[in-house]
C-alpha cells in the first residue's frame, strides 16, 4: 500500500501542467486486490522537453493464457474512451490532463475481479512538431506491459518490509544518539565549571580568618 501511494504521489508530480520536466518513468505496480482499486501506471518522458507534441494513448488487454490482445481504452486530449464492455465503468483515466503533450498514461481500475488478471499493454502514438521544414513532424510509437496479478489479500512487497524495519532502527538509532549527545553535553558543562571554579579560587585566593588576632589587639 505504501508503495502505491508513493507511485501515486509521483504520478500526481508529473501529472502538474508545467512541471513536466520533472517527468520520470515509474514502474507500475502489479498486484491488485480483488474488489478494490488499482493503478494501471505507464509513463512514456520525452527525450527532449522544448520540442512540443501531440499524443494518444491506447490500452490493450490479454486475459491469462490467452494468446492475443484487444482494446480497452483510448484517450486522446481531453477525450476518454472505454472500448470494452468488460471494463465499462471501472476504468478513469489518471494521465496527464490540460494538454495533448501527454506523457503520463496511467488509468485506475475500479472493483478489480480475478478475471482482470492477466497482461496490459500501454501504447504512445506521438508526434513531435519538429522546426525542420523538410521534415515537420515525427512519429514515435512506444509500448509498455504490466503484468498484473489478482489476489485474495494484499502480500506485502519486500521493499516495504525493509523500508519499515529501516525506519525503526533509524528512530532507535537517533533516540541512542541524542542521548549521547546529552550526556556528552552535560559532562562537559560540569567540567567547565569545575574549571571555572578552579580558575577562581586562583586568582582569589581565601584571606585568612584574623578574628583571634585583632581580639587580642583589643584586649591590650
Amino acid at each position: 500500500m505504501s508503495l502505491l501511494l508513493l507511485s501515486t504521489f509521483l504520478l500526481s508530480i508529473v501529472c502538474v501542467p508545467g512541471a513536466l520536466a520533472g517527468c520520470a518513468e515509474v514502474v507500475s505496480m502489479t498486484e491488485a486486490v480483488a474488489g478494490q482499486g488499482f493503478l494501471l501506471g505507464c509513463i512514456s518522458c520525452k527525450r527532449r522537453e522544448e520540442v512540443p507534441a501531440s499524443t494518444s494513448v491506447d490500452w490493450f488487454f490479454k486475459p491469462l493464457e490467452a494468446e492475443d490482445f484487444y482494446q480497452i481504452f483510448h484517450y486522446e486530449h481531453p477525450t476518454s474512451t472505454v472500448l470494452h464492455e468488460d471494463f465499462e465503468e471501472r476504468l478513469e483515466w489518471h494521465g496527464t490532463k490540460g494538454t495533448t503533450d501527454v506523457q503520463i498514461g496511467a488509468l485506475w481500475l475500479s472493483n478489480v475481479t480475478y478475471n482482470d488478471t492477466g497482461t496490459y499493454r500501454c501504447s504512445f502514438e506521438r508526434i513531435l512538431e519538429l522546426s525542420d521544414k523538410e521534415r515537420p513532424e515525427e512519429k514515435v510509437l512506444i509500448h509498455k506491459e504490466v503484468e498484473l496479478t489478482v489476489v485474495a489479500e494484499a502480500n506485502r512487497e519486500l521493499v516495504s518490509v525493509i523500508a519499515e524495519v529501516m525506519m525503526y532502527v533509524l528512530i532507535v538509532v537517533l533516540q541512542l544518539w541524542l542521548i549521547g549527545v546529552l550526556v556528552h553535553c552535560y559532562r562537559k558543562i560540569w567540567a567547565e565549571r569545575e574549571a571555572f571554579a578552579a580558575r577562581r579560587a586562583l586568582r582569589h585566593p581565601a584571606i585568612p580568618d584574623s578574628k583571634d588576632n585583632c581580639d587580642g589587639v583589643l584586649l591590650e
